[in-house]
């Protein structure tokens, strides 16, 4: 976490959390929601704005974590945003050497992958669940021929619960 935003939760702890405002697709792109966005539909159906400026894009990365309970936010400063997530918190990237990466830049090593029911290929890292990036595709079959991963069947509600995966917080007066 920045610096700047660690000195801002300490001068201005209880800022409210935020929710609805912020989204992770997919392909890894972050999505700006506002009021109109949110009455206009639910995430992923009604996007948003995506966020294209890299220095915004890069503090949303840094400052990028998942709580206690499953639920992932870009700490702000002193506020939590809350993200919808549209199937889980890292969208993995594949290279050339089969190396996989966060798109937020991590790197990381895979423990278990997994099929869900529409055939999106997920992997379960020392960091958390993600889905491999499509684009990525040939190189994670790649990695299963060559034996490296063996994906086995798993529903995708059953993957959010073993790995504490909530795709849309809400206040808990909400909840």
């Amino acid at each position: 976490m920045d610096a700047i935003v660690e000195a801002a939760l300490k001068k201005w702890p209880n800022v409210p959390h935020c929710y609805g405002w912020l989204a992770l697709d997919a392909r890894g792109d972050w999505y700006m929601r506002d009021e109109r966005i949110q009455a206009a539909g639910p995430f992923p159906q009604v996007k948003g704005s995506r966020v294209t400026h890299e220095k915004l894009r890069h503090f949303i990365e840094r400052n990028y974590a998942g709580d206690e309970h499953g639920c992932w936010f870009f700490q702000n400063g002193p506020q939590r945003v809350y993200l919808q997530l549209e199937a889980a918190p890292w969208v993995w990237r594949i290279d050339a050497t089969g190396a996989v990466s966060s798109h937020t830049g991590l790197a990381t090593e895979v423990l278990a992958s997994y099929l869900d029911e529409h055939d999106r290929l997920f992997l379960a890292t020392p960091i958390g669940l993600g889905l491999v990036h499509s684009m990525d595709m040939l190189a994670a079959a790649d990695a299963v021929q060559a034996g490296r991963w063996d994906p086995q069947p798993r529903q995708f509600a059953e993957l959010l619960r073993e790995y504490r995966v909530e795709l849309c917080p809400a206040p808990a007066s909400a909840a």
